[in-house]
């Protein structure tokens, strides 16, 4: 097979296996685990062979006209660089090892079936918008990852977090791709083609007449997609889902999409200093709102959906700074380290039972317990706090460097502005990542909470996953940093000096403070006891913490509790704590600017509706009705009133007629 037939076949596995999983499902459930496994698979192995084809040299380029339009064509196309043919085996990876996760995590879930297919299509999606070299085609991979969200968020549709969560993430996620579709039909009407070959060959003979305003309305898109802000308050909502999904949606598909959108267009971006300058403060404000977020979330699944808000911040900073390798680098080291967080996170759930006691403060006892979980998890942590030799180190290492080129004047394709704000971000980010990292370490595996009952040993087929996903997480930094320039533009990833010492020396002292003040906040809270605590005037705030989770936060307002006197973050934070722990109240601002006025407008329309043209409506049947009543009255049945009514009548029409005769 060529290179071209084996790349057709990638994404065409994965639908295929969903069409077959919807339509046996039901019929013949004991198919559904090969159906979701093997076909996703056999994609894993064909993108690694195209992959291995392609090899880091010239793009792979195909294309045939889907249909005529009369105008701008819409092709059936494939362009697969080094970028492309990177992230489809790392979106293959992390897809095959949640389906086989989730053969344990859902073995006993009655809509498995369901839910295996729309992975399986979920990752279809993806890997088309991964290979596809026509942005039109690209947009319906990009719905398709909407619609299978919205469905897999809320898989536990019995729960009304749930069902909050699916329709909040579709909703946010609509409000950019409305502004990001205008952008896609402004670029091809600018470059005469959906093509992206053909687009970046426009800009760069200066065929694109506004890059800056199509730039914006794309960057709409890509913020609601990939949970920039400020549409990015769907994605800890999203944690009301099965936590493979979030491992899914987190690590390679759904929001990895907006990032890898960008680096393909990159050159469009670069045409517009205000865009690349506005790509820069959305990346910073993502950053450290996200960490300063996680440092004060007790449930372990929104500190991890926080992080990831937080790296996918990186990512769009190195695009702000003109280094697409740097930010897909660090999508690739990414993808490992964060499937491995959640789906090890996924077994700590596991084991106590219900996701409800993903509550940090009330594990107890999990290091003996989990101890695949531990260990795993403990490698992935050190991954995201990038900590050398981990992956996360030299990944995270090449966005700090790439930013302090900019900023010392080695490149001119962005802003020095951008630099700065990247870099000054990323080295704050840093330093808070670190801590919420050593925090949750703390608090899963050290806690004294209160112990859940235990479900006994987790499937081998979940375990296993956990160590695969480790190697990754632990060794591929060290080796990908030498070999990625080869496969992307050729720009040196290798970690320098200054930002080397700055980013682990920040992240080194998260750590440690974090540690020294869970150490000290331990020793209160064991001198002084719990109902002490909660009378202290430093748990009021806790208390309105509690309060504003329970009534803000509905899919985990059972778990929102008065302040623990363990938890790092509270004191770290002070009185930020209250804030952070809701998201700075981003939910409750867009509430009030756009949901109460919506619904007001709809109280408006549904009053004058009902009682102003319903009562005209009314009113034009009540006069026929009012005659129809009077004419029934005279039809009494009886013959004599009818021939009295006949002669009278004729009298009357005898009258009438001799007074006009008489008259004439």
């Amino acid at each position: 097979m060529t290179t071209t037939t084996l790349a057709v076949l990638v994404p065409l596995l994965p639908f295929l296996g969903a069409l077959a999983g919807l339509l046996l499902g039901r019929t013949a459930p004991g198919f559904s685990r090969p159906l979701a496994v093997l076909p996703t698979l056999a994609s894993l192995a064909l993108a690694a062979t195209v992959a291995a084809s392609q090899g880091g040299g010239g793009p792979v380029d195909a294309a045939t006209e889907l249909t005529p339009t009369g105008s701008v064509p819409i092709e059936l196309a494939l362009h697969i660089d080094g970028f492309a043919a990177l992230t489809a085996v790392v979106v293959g990876t992390v897809a095959t090892c949640v389906q086989i996760y989730s053969t344990g995590y859902l073995r006993d879930d009655p809509r498995y079936p369901s839910y295996a297919a729309l992975v399986s299509l979920f990752t279809s999606a993806m890997l088309l918008v991964v290979y596809t070299g026509d942005l039109m085609v690209l947009l319906v991979g990009w719905e398709v990852m909407g619609i299978c969200s919205y469905f897999l968020v809320g898989h536990y549709w019995e729960t009304p977090e749930a069902r909050a969560a699916s329709l909040k993430a579709f909703l946010v996620t609509k409000l950019g791709d409305v502004p990001f579709l205008i952008g896609l039909f402004a670029l091809a009407a600018d470059a005469g083609s959906f093509r992206i070959t053909r687009i970046l060959g426009a800009v760069a003979h200066g065929g694109i007449d506004h890059p800056t305003l199509i730039s914006l309305l794309l960057l709409a898109g890509v913020a609601g997609k990939s949970a920039q802000f400020p549409l990015h308050t769907w994605l800890p909502d999203a944690m009301a889902g099965p936590t493979p999904v979030s491992a899914l949606i987190h690590a390679a598909t759904m929001v990895a999409a907006g990032v890898y959108f960008v680096a393909r267009l990159l050159p469009l971006f670069e045409a517009s200093q205000a865009a690349m300058t506005v790509l820069a403060v959305m990346a910073a404000v993502t950053m450290t709102g996200s960490a300063l977020a996680a440092l004060a979330q007790d449930d372990i699944k929104r500190v991890l959906a926080y992080s990831t808000i937080g790296q996918l911040g990186y990512m769009t900073g190195a695009l702000a700074v003109a280094d697409r390798g740097a930010a897909v680098f660090h999508l690739l080291s990414h993808g490992a380290f964060k499937a491995l967080l959640f789906l090890a996170a996924g077994v700590v759930i596991h084991a106590a039972g219900t996701n409800s006691l993903a509550a940090m403060s009330r594990m107890s006892h999990l290091r003996d317990r989990v101890p695949d979980a531990y260990w795993t998890m403990t490698v992935a942590l050190l991954a995201l706090a990038a900590i050398p030799p981990f992956s996360g180190f030299f990944s995270k290492e090449a966005v700090l460097g790439v930013a302090e080129h900019v900023v010392t004047g080695h490149t001119e394709h962005a802003p020095g502005a951008a630099g700065w704000i990247v870099l000054l971000a990323g080295l704050l980010t840093a330093l808070l990542t670190a801590a919420y990292a050593t925090r949750l370490w703390l608090l899963a595996f050290r806690g004294s909470g209160t112990e859940a009952p235990d479900h006994g040993r987790q499937p081998l087929t979940m375990t296993t996953v956990l160590w695969l996903l480790a190697v990754p997480s632990l060794a591929f930094g060290g080796f990908a940093f030498r070999v990625l320039p080869d496969w992307f533009d050729g720009h040196d990833l290798t970690p320098t000096l200054t930002t080397s010492v700055l980013g682990t020396g920040v992240a080194l002292v998260g750590g440690i403070v974090t540690y020294a003040t869970w150490r000290h906040t331990t020793a209160y809270a064991a001198r002084v006891p719990l109902g002490a605590v909660a009378a202290h005037p430093e748990a009021d705030a806790g208390q309105v913490e509690a309060e504003a989770i329970a009534s803000h936060e509905p899919a985990y307002g059972d778990i929102a509790h008065a302040a623990d006197p363990a938890d790092p973050g509270r004191l770290l934070l002070g009185r930020l704590h209250r804030h952070a722990a809701v998201g700075f109240h981003l939910d409750a601002v867009y509430s009030a600017l756009f949901v109460r006025p919506v619904r007001a407008g709809a109280s408006l329309v549904r009053f004058l509706d009902r009682e102003v043209v319903d009562t005209y409506v009314r009113g034009a049947g009540t006069l026929p009705r009012w005659l129809g009543a009077a004419v029934r009255r005279a039809q009494t049945g009886n013959l004599q009133t009818y021939v009295s009514a006949l002669l009278a009548g004729t009298v009357v029409l005898a009258v009438a007629a001799v007074l006009v005769a008489t008259g004439a």
